[in-house]
């Protein structure tokens, strides 16, 4: 055990902090409420909210959002005149996917082989976990040295925008000098990291209409057009013939020069499997976060079991597109949209909606809160060196921040590194993971304030 009385506080709160976050896990807190009741949220909300109680915060507060959607808030105040920081996380989670695919209950924090498996364990409601961790250690030994001030979101996984707009609307509710995002990651365990980059994003629903009903393919296949089939085609303008995403007009050869990925580690990360090849070019560091991603998430069609031999008369997806930093996502998506109704084939009509969207973002990382960060990472990982990194996953509310306080530092760490297999089956969190970065978040709190 670290002979540092906060890192030995830390180990001594660590089944505590499992048992907490089997509670907080056990919430069915999807934020698609035609999915999952709005009360699993709701209930998710007040049991954060209790726990800020406990912990001798004021203010705490259920914030109603624009989104139908509760984030919550809650403020320790610290030593007169000391600096504020503000702790992010969020406690909605992506729906379990296919709970067949789980080894164990995704609502059900189960030990399995060193990690704690069950969604959100690590994104993020780990993240909420190591917040907590973090200030109990510092009460523990000698006290909070800043004005905290804790924000949970609840619908940071749906991309509502909910806190975006509430914190627009209020902007001196989450005003900080320094502001810590819970919801990132390390590079792989046991490698410290600070995200510096986030891509941003845009969703846009895609809807091909041909007939006025769909048709027997025998009596009419062959000159009726067939939606899904046009649809196909279009989704697959998206790609170029090595996978790299192509939407006119945006660009696509951004380089990345900071931590490199090889592409060893990422087919071990991403469990490529045999004999499959990587998409695009470049890097992998410069494909994952400084260069635009397509994904199609979803494809409203019949499915194969019960398909009737029909010519379709209607077909739509549902398109994801990541931007990197200097990439305006409400240009992207005028981009996307353009694309999608130029690549319509046989004059079939063709709509799109945008139902989601958040800026890329990117660091100062010059700043003083960085070199504070990295000598209490370097406590917290015995000779292991603070790393910079980029995400290519999405975070709007930083950009609505730095716009709202444009002198505040920007951290991002978080419980999300590659083996968590956040979003997918099996999610989970190595304790060991969260232990280190409780104790490196508690000793920043501290470095930052003597700085």
């Amino acid at each position: 055990m670290s002979s540092n009385p906060v890192a030995q506080t830390v180990a001594s709160l660590l089944p505590k902090a499992q048992a907490e976050l089997a509670e907080l896990v056990a919430f069915k807190s999807v934020a698609d409420f035609a999915q999952f009741p709005k009360s699993e949220s709701e209930a998710a909300a007040s049991w954060i909210a209790d726990a800020l109680r406990a912990e001798g915060f004021v203010d705490v507060a259920l914030l109603d959002t624009p989104d139908g959607t509760q984030s919550v808030y809650g403020y320790l105040p610290g030593p007169e005149g000391a600096k504020t920081v503000l702790l992010y996380a969020h406690y909605d989670v992506q729906p379990p996917l296919d709970e067949a695919g789980w080894t164990s209950p995704p609502f059900e924090l189960t030990e399995r082989e060193g990690r704690w498996y069950g969604r959100g364990a690590a994104d993020c409601k780990g993240g909420v976990i190591m917040h907590l961790l973090a200030l109990r250690a510092l009460k523990a030994n000698g006290g909070v040295p800043v004005n905290v001030k804790v924000i949970c979101e609840g619908s940071e996984e749906q991309g509502t925008g909910g806190l975006e707009r509430y914190a627009e609307e209020h902007p001196e509710l989450l005003e900080a000098d320094t502001i810590v995002i819970g919801d990132a990651g390390n590079f792989r365990v046991g490698l410290p990291t600070v995200t510096t980059t986030l891509r941003g994003m845009t969703l846009v629903r895609v809807r091909i209409d041909t007939l006025a009903g769909n048709l027997h393919s025998g009596q009419f296949g062959g000159a009726a057009p067939d939606a899904l089939a046009a649809l196909i085609r279009v989704l697959d303008s998206l790609r170029a013939e090595d996978g790299s995403t192509t939407v006119g007009g945006l660009d696509a050869t951004g380089t990345w020069d900071g931590l490199e990925y090889t592409e060893e580690q990422f087919r071990a990360d991403a469990k490529v499997l045999g004999g499959v090849g990587l998409i695009g070019d470049g890097s992998v560091a410069d494909r994952l976060w400084a260069r635009p991603a397509v994904t199609v998430l979803g494809i409203d069609c019949p499915p194969v079991v019960g398909a009737t031999p029909s010519v379709h008369a209607s077909a739509r997806a549902l398109i994801s597109l990541r931007v990197p930093p200097g990439v305006d996502a409400a240009e992207a998506t005028k981009l996307l949209q353009a694309h999608l109704e130029a690549h319509t084939p046989w004059g079939a009509l063709v709509t799109t909606e945008q139902i989601g969207q958040g800026q890329a973002f990117r660091a100062d990382a010059s700043s003083p809160a960085y070199q504070a960060m990295a000598d209490a990472m370097a406590v917290a990982y015995p000779g292991e060196t603070m790393q910079y990194a980029g995400e290519g996953g999405s975070i709007p509310l930083c950009n609505t921040l730095a716009g709202l306080y444009p002198r505040a530092e920007i951290l991002l760490i978080g419980l999300s590194e590659p083996e968590a297999q956040i979003h997918a089956v099996n999610e989970s969190v190595h304790p060991q993971e969260l232990e280190r970065l409780s104790v490196a978040e508690a000793l920043f709190l501290r470095n930052y304030a003597a700085g």
